[in-house]
């Protein structure tokens, strides 16, 4: 309500959309939306979120600044307005952390330290010394003891706009100060009385109406913004037409701020491919991508030696280089995702990798990516029990099911290096939130894959000679397998048709002729993949034609996990016989 009062203030929505707060429709929703409200930087998401992404913005305006340094154009900073319930959650905290050792300055977080949280004071659960923890993360710190004085919290702002560190700004402050609940927790969450509204309303001297405004403060309000801006926004402007005149400094700006990009496969780059794993191929496929377009920027949770999502030649973001492509995100999986969105909302299609045992570290991220339609891109490798000795603790097994649950995440799982260009390719074309499957054991090369196929998700690898007595789907490295499968019962007389689906959400977007032309209505259908796969119910007549796995795996080898779990490749050719 806060923020929306300031926006109507400031001329960015209108009386009648506060009148129609949390209604149906409206654009003043219970809480801001990207995209819906003007003036709204990102939509709220879990206590913490807020401030990760600030850093995530912070790093996509230092990266800015540096691409476009010759001209001047990129000085602003970036505001975050928090609580106590914001800075008691873990992600605040490994944000923050990477914040101070980057040593962004053009971030100001303004701590509104009122000592009361939703179910009480905060003397039960978060009572240590703030400034000094910030201290130690390399913040620039400093208190206003008075959050009732504009002038004080405006001296705090200037001090700390001097300083060469990101800034915390504690400020005390009074929970619903002079409302009958002052400085209790009733104040958090509970609707004021109309009693206590018109208490309030007296002691503010303002007349008891719903929706009272002074049109005189309205104006000064108004009058003051532009005061402030009009004439730097006017010079900044100047530089701005100066810089684009030239042809090829436009370019570089439209590209930025319109998202352009535009692949150019010449002379294919990629035509001595051998057997290897995607997670390789993936490497290749990044970085021949990145030499295309200065907007893609990203790292790893200090897994990049394993993820393989280093950029060579791309130098790393560091408080010495702000210019590098390459994040050093550190053991930070949560704050990693929240970052990413931060860096989208300034333009960039920013990627971040990790194993896929570990994405539900990522989980809020990712749905604060898909909530808001953000371009981000997920790197997830190791993607089966294959990972063997490392035990189920790295063995993803639900994980797979649980993003493409996700609404509006696109899920990519490739079965070799041409569907890994294709994914990626699409991936960064159609500029959506999504997530990239990749393997650490190698996988064949294969000879029907099409990188272009993968924009329709689904597509035929073995044709059937005459008609199928049956379709066999898989995804990912579970490919190679159903097309030796297919070649087997061939032999035992069966007909059978292979489909690889590298992205389910891509396929069940094609129309219903197309996905019957592909999943013929009556063939019985197997789905073949290592993860638990309820979702992949929908493409099969019952739970029997469903090859994957539920349960936990083990530490062994390769082989012998794949024994255990009963997804070798003679169990899972005996299954299927055993029902064809």
């Amino acid at each position: 309500a806060l923020l929306y009062a300031c926006l109507y203030m400031a001329d960015f929505i209108t009386l009648d959309d506060l009148k129609k707060f949390r209604q149906l429709g409206s654009i003043t929703p219970g809480h801001p939306e990207y995209k819906l409200t003007p003036g709204v930087d990102m939509s709220t998401g879990p206590l913490g979120q807020g401030l990760a992404s600030a850093v995530g913005m912070a790093i996509g305006l230092k990266h800015l600044k540096e691409k476009f340094k010759d001209a001047t154009l990129i000085d602003n900073y970036v505001y975050v307005l928090c609580s106590d319930g914001d800075l008691m959650e873990g992600i605040s905290y490994e944000a923050s952390s990477l914040a101070g050792t980057l040593k962004l300055d053009n971030l100001i977080i303004l701590y509104d330290s009122n000592d009361v949280s939703l179910d009480g004071s905060t003397n039960m659960t978060f009572d240590e010394d703030i400034r000094e923890r910030f201290d130690a993360m390399g913040f620039y710190t400093t208190l206003v003891k008075n959050g009732g004085s504009i002038s004080e919290i405006d001296k705090a702002i200037k001090r700390a706009k001097k300083s060469d560190l990101p800034a915390l700004i504690e400020i005390k402050t009074i929970l619903g100060k002079d409302s009958i609940l002052e400085g209790t927790n009733k104040a958090h969450g509970n609707p004021l009385t109309d009693e206590d509204i018109k208490q309030l309303k007296e002691k503010l001297g303002v007349p008891n109406e719903p929706f009272y405004t002074n049109t005189l403060a309205i104006k000064a309000f108004r009058d003051e913004i532009a005061t402030r801006t009009d004439e730097k926004f006017k010079l900044w402007n100047q530089k701005y037409q100066e810089y684009i005149s030239k042809q090829e400094n436009l370019k570089q700006m439209e590209d930025f701020k319109y998202g352009n990009i535009d692949f150019q496969i010449k002379n294919n780059p990629f035509e001595d491919i051998k057997d290897e794993a995607t997670r390789d191929s993936m490497s290749k496929v990044l970085n021949f991508i990145s030499d295309q377009s200065d907007l893609i920027f990203g790292g790893s949770a200090d897994l990049a030696s394993a993820t393989k999502t280093y950029l060579d030649g791309k130098g790393d973001f560091s408080k010495d280089n702000y210019n590098g492509s390459n994040i050093w995100f550190g053991v930070r999986e949560h704050a990693m995702g929240a970052i990413l969105n931060g860096m989208a909302t300034i333009g960039y299609l920013p990627f971040g990798s990790t194993f896929l045992a570990f994405s539900d570290y990522l989980k809020p991220a990712m749905r604060m990516s898909a909530l808001m339609d953000l371009p981000v891109t997920y790197i997830f490798t190791h993607d089966s029990i294959c990972v063997g000795e490392d035990g189920p603790t790295h063995q993803p097994l639900e994980q797979i099911a649980a993003l493409r649950a996700m609404p509006n995440m696109t899920v990519y799982r490739p079965a070799d290096f041409k569907e890994t260009l294709g994914s990626f390719l699409t991936a960064f074309s159609l500029k959506k939130p999504c997530a990239v499957i990749l393997t650490r054991q190698k996988v064949k090369a294969l000879e029907s894959t099409n990188p272009k196929e993968i924009i329709k998700g689904g597509y035929i690898v073995k044709k059937e000679n005459h008609f199928p007595n049956a379709i066999l789907i898989a995804t990912g490295s579970e490919v190679s397998i159903a097309l030796s499968l297919a070649d087997e019962l061939q032999k035992d007389g069966y007909d059978i048709r292979v489909v690889s689906m590298p992205s389910v959400e891509l396929f069940l977007q094609n129309s219903k002729e197309y996905q019957n032309d592909i999943l013929l209505l009556g063939v019985k259908t197997f789905f073949i993949e290592a993860s638990t796969g309820q979702e992949l119910r929908r493409f099969v007549s019952n739970d029997r034609y469903l090859i994957t796995l539920n349960s936990f795996g083990t530490s062994a080898k390769t082989s012998d996990v794949l024994n255990y779990m009963d997804f070798s490749y003679e169990q899972i050719k005996q299954k299927i016989k055993k029902i064809l």
